[in-house]
Formats: structure tokens, sequence, C-alpha cells
């Protein structure tokens, strides 16, 4: 599976978003690693056009959710309605049933809700009465939250944010770039569809995902990786400073990640293997959610992002 895919396709989403390439690279990352992804940041940074223009890249289709207070399970995972001329139910599939979802500031949504959702994420299927459905075999959810206004929210409970891959924090673009994205919205410069770009099918993301996992890493590099998951759990034996900062570390399923995630950034470098750089760059992305700080952690004003940055500092890159 050759790399110059992902690479035009990067490029290509660089052209519909334009100042934010991490968040470009975190989607492609989370695609090729086949997780889900949670996006923080204030309303208009073409969040919604991010996923619609990845679906256009791809061979995929696509579904934006509003999360609203009021929101029921059954008005995302579908529900059976009753058809008088056959006298029986039939399962209409809800917005989940599409291979990119778009979850739109999900911590507005009742619990009951992100139960549901956290099933699709997890289980890639859906329980509807006595029944359950499958989900397509490509289905990725990017959710997102803005972090300007949390009243009416529903803080999401920790083993849903666990199920996503990847926490990004994006911000405002600066002053050259938000001319462009000015010019390219008034007058339309760029047409979705870049000339002579052709989508990627599924059967080729399929098969650069075995790609992905067939990376070399190296053993010292495996030891590297799971410390580095590790001092979060046990940071007062690391360092005392960074021991008062942690309430709770990461689990397993970060270490899992963040594998999979360093695995899917030295791909797309053009690699066939992983190195150190390749961890650390994916490692805040991978424990920004995971993490929870002390209550003298937050007095202090430390952040997550920081608390990240002093492990990296402290554990030995081999």
């Amino acid at each position: 599976m050759a790399v110059n895919q992902f690479i035009a396709l990067k490029n290509y989403l660089d052209t519909q978003i334009l100042g934010q390439p991490a968040l470009t690279e975190a989607l492609l990352v989370a695609l090729l690693a086949d997780g889900h992804l949670l996006v923080e940041g204030p309303p208009g940074l073409a969040k919604t056009r991010a996923v619609n223009s990845l679906a256009k890249g791809i061979e995929g289709n696509f579904q934006r959710v509003q999360f609203t207070p009021d929101l029921l399970p059954s008005d995302i995972t579908g529900t059976d309605i009753y058809r008088q001329q056959t006298s029986e139910f039939v399962f209409e599939k809800g917005p989940l049933f599409h291979n990119l979802i778009l979850a739109d500031e999900i911590n507005r949504a009742p619990a009951k809700v992100q139960s549901a959702l956290l099933e699709a994420m997890a289980e890639r299927q859906v329980t509807v009465g006595k029944n359950t459905y499958k989900l397509p075999e490509l289905f990725m959810v990017m959710a997102t939250q803005n972090p300007l206004e949390q009243e009416g929210t529903y803080p999401l409970p920790e083993a849903q944010l666990d199920r996503f891959l990847l926490h990004l924090n994006i911000d405002y673009p600066k002053a050259d770039t938000e001319l462009e994205i000015l010019r390219l919205t008034r007058g339309e410069a760029l047409s979705q569809q870049v000339a002579g770009y052709t989508p990627i099918s599924q059967s080729d993301l399929f098969a650069a995902r075995k790609a992905v996992l067939s990376m070399h890493l190296a053993e010292p590099l495996e030891r590297y990786l799971v410390q580095l998951i590790i001092a979060t759990r046990d940071a007062a034996a690391l360092d005392s400073k960074l021991g008062a900062w942690l309430e709770y570390g990461a689990s397993p399923r970060a270490t899992i990640a963040l594998d999979k995630c360093a695995r899917a950034h030295g791909w797309l470098q053009g690699r066939d293997f992983v190195t150190p750089e390749d961890i650390q760059t994916v490692l805040p992305n991978v424990l920004r959610h995971r993490i929870i700080l002390s209550y003298e952690a937050q007095a202090d004003g430390i952040s997550k992002d920081e608390v990240i940055s002093r492990i990296l500092n402290l554990v030995p890159a081999p």
C-alpha cells in the first residue's frame, strides 16, 4: 500500500481546512489506527468541514449529529417502526450507520445518549430492543467539545473518554491564515474536489491499516512506550512534583493507543519502522484525556500538557 495516496489526502485536507495541520494529521492517524477522535476548541474552526472533507477524500459517507439535551438514544441508533401494511416492526437505521460521524458538542447530550454512542464506539454495534445491529466496517467518530460554555453540559464519563484514541486541542488561526480563509469562503477559490485527486477506496484504506500494524517497533522502544504510560500511574516514584500533580494515570488502553498512533505517524512519514520521535509526537494527544490532575495541580494552574511534557523529560528515551 503506497503511502503517497495518504500524503495526497493530507495535502487535499490542508487545502480544505486552512491553518489546522495538527487537526488534519490527527484525522489521518485516527483513520489509520482505526480509532475515534475528540476535538476541543472554540466554534467556527472548521471541525464539521474537516470530517466532511475527509469523507470526500475517501470512499465513505458522512453524517453530522448535533448533540442537544433533549436528544434520545433512538435519535442516533435508529428505532423499530411499525408497518401497518405487513403488521410487523421494521428497523429504521439512525445516523450512526455511516462511515464518518461528527458528534457535535457531545457533552450536551444526556447520559443515555452517551451510553448508546459508547457502545457504538467500543463494540461497533448498536442495540435496539432485543436486537443488535453491526455498524459499517469503516466507522469513525469525531466528537467536539466547546470549552467556552459549561452550563447545561454533561461531562463525559472517564470510561467514554478512554474510548477516544486521541484528544486534540485546536485554537484560532493566525491573521494571515484567517485572511486566506476569508478569501476561500468568499470566492470559493478552491472547489470541494481538488483537480486530479482520486478518493482512496475502502479496500486501500484497510490495506494501509495492515501495513501500519506491520511497522517494525524495536523492543527498547516497546519498553520506552510502556514506561511513559506507567509513569502516569506511579508518578511519585519518578518525581515528587509529578506525583503531587497526578491524581489518576492512564489505563492499558492508552498503551495500545500509543502503539497504534506511533506506528501510524511513522508510516505517514514514509518509514517502515517506529522512532522515539513518533512516540513523543503523538503522546500528548493520546494522554490528554486519560490523566486526571490533582486539586493541587489545578489550583497551581498546571495544565495536562505541562504534565505530559515533564513525563517526556523524565523518562529516558532509548
